[in-house]
């Protein structure tokens, strides 16, 4: 009996890595209410272009990738987390309203910006504190269950905004509304239920987020992925333009967040088998597959002549998106030395985020341009390059790429 116990409680997890999750699921549902709704928003209600959609989408995910490398760093700077968590929490629940209240896309924007500004500055701070809360033997499960919960709220959040257009009436402004309700409920769960361990000393000699002077040492195995990795961040731009894409198509206001539960279904079902799939097989032709999912989905959505055709290629880019985004990140990982993987990481981001920003405004200015079709092709064209780019940059692993890292 006494063993038993002491097994519960070394893989019990601890009470604030759930609360954290739960933070997590909400604040995902009152954000992906409005992100599911906002393409549509833009163009059929402030009337703004394609090309603004993807100024809009593209510095909002760029902020928040430049953000998390500093956010990460300042936080073990000041031997304290919870507070830059809830500040990023809080300028996420602050910015819905702004959503309602928008007369032009220019308001639009700079609530976006402060949306992820948020998502940048409470990102890595939350998953260290995951770590600082809970026992090495079961912290695989605490990440699991954070990236879970995400996953629901990713779900939820397109449905729940899909029943409340059929409640409103198709009164956009009435849902933004309504999402500052599960924003708030989120930071209520974290100022309340979620304790920091003892104040930790900050470490006088704690290096910055990147050391430029170091960069330089990486391997080329790790400039090989940050390469690909770029030009598939530039080949998948925001899924602002699926949504746009199936309004083309006919698909109603109220049903357009059916999209983004199709595309997330497909990705949390494939993430996981793929990244085990990696662990015992050469990853590059896993990320193969994946460009090779991709291309079909953007001549598919080229192509499309109706919404049903429009909905499979929504859920091959989520395949894409499971075979592709956390091997990404594991192969980043493995090919970064331990001391400089945070700063290799860093780096990763501040490109992604350059590539989707630069991806986004292509995509809005060719669909100006040329309309769906000419977004799409552009997007299949990308991929591949980045096929032929992968089969012929990267190299063979002795061993499979290690754990995924585990924020999304």
């Amino acid at each position: 009996m006494p063993q038993h116990t002491a097994r519960t409680a070394r893989t019990r997890l601890p009470a604030g890595v759930w609360a954290l999750g739960f933070v997590s699921l909400f604040m995902d549902v009152s954000s992906e209410m409005i992100h599911a709704l906002l393409p549509v928003f833009l163009t059929s209600v402030l009337g703004a272009s394609a090309a603004m959609v993807g100024l809009i989408e593209g510095v909002g995910e760029a902020t928040a990738s430049f953000a998390k490398p500093f956010s990460g760093w300042l936080s073990d700077r000041l031997g304290r987390r919870k507070a830059l968590i809830v500040i990023g929490y809080g300028l996420g629940a602050l910015s819905k309203p702004f959503f309602a209240l928008a007369p032009t896309a220019s308001w639009v924007l700079a609530a976006r910006f402060s949306d992820r500004v948020g998502k940048g500055m409470r990102g890595a701070p939350r998953d260290a504190l995951v770590g600082d809360l809970t026992p090495e033997a079961v912290r695989g499960a605490a990440y699991g269950l954070r990236q879970s919960l995400d996953t629901v709220g990713a779900f939820a959040g397109p449905l729940l905004a899909m029943g409340l257009m059929v409640l409103y009436a198709g009164d956009f402004r009435e849902v933004f509304w309504t999402a500052l309700i599960p924003g708030a409920v989120a930071v209520a769960i974290l100022i309340l239920a979620v304790h920091e361990p003892g104040r930790q000393r900050a470490d006088r000699q704690v290096r910055p987020p990147i050391r430029w002077r170091e960069i330089g040492s990486l391997s080329g195995a790790f400039w090989a992925v940050l390469a690909v990795g770029t030009i598939i961040g530039l080949a998948r731009f925001s899924e602002a333009f699926l949504i746009l894409r199936a309004q083309d198509s006919g698909l109603q206001p109220a049903a357009v967040p059916l999209v983004l539960v199709v595309m997330n279904v497909v990705y949390a079902v494939s993430a996981y088998p793929a990244g085990a799939l990696a662990d015992r097989r050469d990853p590059r032709y896993i990320l193969a597959a994946g460009l090779a999912v991709l291309i079909a989905a953007d001549v598919i959505l080229a192509l499309a002549p109706g919404i049903g055709t429009v909905l499979v290629g929504v859920g091959l880019w989520g395949l894409h998106m499971g075979l592709t985004q956390g091997l990404l990140a594991a192969l980043i990982a493995r090919h970064a030395p331990a001391a400089l993987r945070g700063s290799a990481f860093g780096l990763f981001h501040l490109v992604s985020g350059v590539a989707v920003l630069a991806a986004s405004l292509l995509a809005g200015a060719l669909w100006d341009w040329g309309g769906p079709q000419a977004t799409f092709t552009c997007g299949a064209a990308l991929s591949a390059i980045g096929l032929l780019s992968a089969l012929a940059v990267l190299r063979a692993p002795a061993t499979g790429p290690g754990p995924p890292a585990p924020d999304r």
